[in-house]
């Protein structure tokens, strides 16, 4: 209901924020596909680290610049539960993709260790979970 009184101006930086979390969620997924089958293909590993670097970085700084300037307009009392999970997961998040893209970097450079590119899917799949925790907090305000 809320959105239906949203003024214009708000719109852009709105959509960049989605468009950035959309385009965040599906490069992280892309990344945790590729790392998973990265075990024996140096091809695998270089596309991983490739969207990490290219596209999952450019993805979480459009989101997270976006979401706070669309959080700067808008004058939300208190500090809400849904959007706490959102700052926690987009800040924490870069501690957490930085990691796996040093990790993915790693696993290009050093292809007969496995280890390096296990530890990219993990952290890619756990950030993807809490990707999605947030996107239903975000979409569905629970508790607001």
């Amino acid at each position: 209901m809320i959105a239906l009184v949203r003024p214009d101006s708000w719109n852009f930086p709105l959509f960049l924020h989605v468009l950035g979390a959309i385009v965040l969620v599906g490069a992280v997924a892309a990344t945790a596909l590729a790392a998973s089958g990265s075990r024996n293909s140096p091809l695998l590993r270089s596309l991983t680290f490739r969207t990490l670097w290219l596209l999952v970085i450019p993805a979480w700084a459009l989101m997270r610049f976006a979401g706070q300037w669309i959080g700067s307009r808008e004058d939300i009392p208190g500090d809400p539960g849904w959007l706490v999970v959102g700052f926690i997961v987009g800040d924490a998040g870069l501690i957490v993709l930085l990691l796996t893209t040093f990790f993915a970097w790693w696993s290009t450079r050093k292809p007969d260790r496995g280890w390096p590119a296990r530890t990219v899917t993990v952290l890619a799949a756990v950030y993807l979970v809490a990707l999605l925790v947030a996107m239903f907090a975000m979409s569905g305000k629970p508790g607001a």
